[in-house]
């Protein structure tokens, strides 16, 4: 039986069937315009090409949602342009293209268990850990009195994903990401 949804269901990682596809959400906003109704926009990625689009929806729009099935794994290593996790159960070797991961892939890192999303069978994304630990490569060294960035400066981890940390934190330490916003959340207690 199928689970029907509508706009007030939605949210980001939330899978759906959309113009004969499977989609997932990557972003959304319920946009109210003046006199006239309100509006969902979306921005969709398809989860079988990888590609992006940008739609709006009526409130109240129903929609097939897609129900997967989860098998926990844990990556392992990128090989090429895929990465390569072991299912936990069988300790098969599976790989996964960029165009499956989506922008989890910024947030893989060695050893971390997640679960594989699968549909009638095919692999359709990955649920991340709601937070990961990560090491920050570069940020740009602070300076007494630098309040001009509000306290923030950017940071390249070690996947390549861009944060905003604060402006004590220095390259060559662990900081805690939240991995459905992309937001710092703070410093990685030592010895973890």
């Amino acid at each position: 039986m199928a689970q029907v949804v509508d706009t007030t269901d939605f949210y980001v990682g939330l899978k759906l069937r959309w113009q004969d596809g499977i989609w997932e959400i990557v972003e959304y906003d319920h946009h109210k315009m003046g006199r006239g109704g309100a509006v969902v926009r979306t921005k969709l990625r398809n989860v079988d090409s990888g590609s992006i689009v940008e739609n709006s929806f009526k409130p109240g729009e129903k929609f097939e949602r897609i129900i997967y099935e989860d098998k926990p794994a844990q990556y392992s290593y990128r090989d090429g342009q895929d990465y390569v996790f072991m299912d936990l159960a069988t300790y098969e070797e599976m790989r996964l293209s960029p165009e499956v991961l989506g922008d989890a892939a910024k947030y893989l890192v060695d050893d971390m268990e997640i679960q594989i999303e699968s549909f009638e069978g095919r692999v359709m994304g990955i649920e991340l850990p709601k937070s990961v630990t990560m090491k920050v490569i570069e940020t740009p060294p602070s300076f007494k009195g630098d309040t001009v960035n509000g306290g923030g400066k950017p940071a390249t981890l070690e996947t390549g994903l861009v944060v905003t940390v604060p402006v004590f934190i220095q390259p060559g330490e662990d900081i805690i990401v939240d991995t459905r916003s992309g937001l710092y959340l703070e410093r990685a207690k030592k010895g973890n």
